[in-house]
């Protein structure tokens, strides 16, 4: 599907605005914004198709091309929470009453501190970057009763170094961090096939030969005020920000194709 912004979002589209979360429409643009928000309280202004769903029923499998022209009112580090848009699972109960699931992503994300995701050893936790990750894959679950032992022994640094990769490489992490100054409008692409995910900005492969993470997944496009620490070494916590100012993410354009 080709995204016309310029008439509108499609009905596919389902908004999820909380707290102090707001779409705003300027000819072709869709602004996301948050201003002023609490760590009190949630906010988030977001997009997504699969609201209300179950998992079975998400949208998207490969092998397909995700393209958004986008840019960001603050650089990397100055824009709090997290945003970004991409294909997943919802694992966390954010739209819908479902079983919690452990994660499925391929996506364009970012994190400001304290946001610590470290997933990719050889990638920073917080940042713009591109990832994937299939934690429901039959190489993860297979490992899955051996992660409380996991969990203790990634607090030894050379057991981490050394054990860490191939954990990795069973839960189909790939990251790479992204140079693109985000305040500048910039062409993300993101092509996943059934074997490998390919992500470009400006023509430019960031990440190539990433993991596939199986469908069906569903779109998701957001900003929100939440920070995530998720550690291999067992730490693990969430919170919420203040953004005592306006942000906001901006898109021209929003096109899904078969490839």
């Amino acid at each position: 599907m080709r995204e016309d912004l310029e008439t509108g979002l499609d009905s596919r589209w389902r908004r999820h605005l909380v707290g102090v979360g707001e779409l705003e429409k300027s000819g072709a643009l869709t602004r996301f914004v948050l201003a002023n928000a609490s760590k009190r309280q949630y906010s988030d202004s977001q997009i997504d198709d699969y609201q209300g769903l179950p998992r079975r029923r998400f949208s998207w499998r490969p092998p397909l091309e995700l393209t958004v022209r986008a840019r960001f009112s603050h650089p990397e580090g100055a824009l709090l929470g997290t945003a970004g848009f991409g294909f997943w699972n919802d694992p966390f109960l954010m739209t819908g009453a479902r079983m919690p699931a452990l994660p499925r992503a391929l996506w364009f994300f970012y994190g400001s501190p304290p946001t610590d995701i470290k997933l990719d050893i050889d990638v920073p936790g917080c940042g713009w970057k591109a990832a994937t990750i299939d934690a429901l894959g039959r190489s993860a679950l297979v490992l899955a009763p051996l992660a409380p032992l996991a969990v203790a022994l990634m607090n030894i640094r050379p057991v981490y170094e050394a054990l860490w990769p191939r954990i990795q490489r069973a839960l189909k992490v790939r990251e790479a961090p992204l140079n693109a100054e985000m305040t500048e409008w910039h062409m993300y692409v993101l092509r996943w096939s059934r074997d490998e995910v390919c992500f470009a900005v400006d023509g430019t492969t960031v990440l190539g030969g990433a993991p596939s993470p199986r469908g069906p997944l569903g779109f998701v496009m957001w900003l929100d005020n939440q920070y995530m620490v998720a550690m291999p070494q067992g730490r693990v916590r969430w919170g919420l920000l203040d953004v005592p100012r306006r942000q906001w993410m901006e898109v021209d354009r929003l096109d899904i194709e078969p490839i």
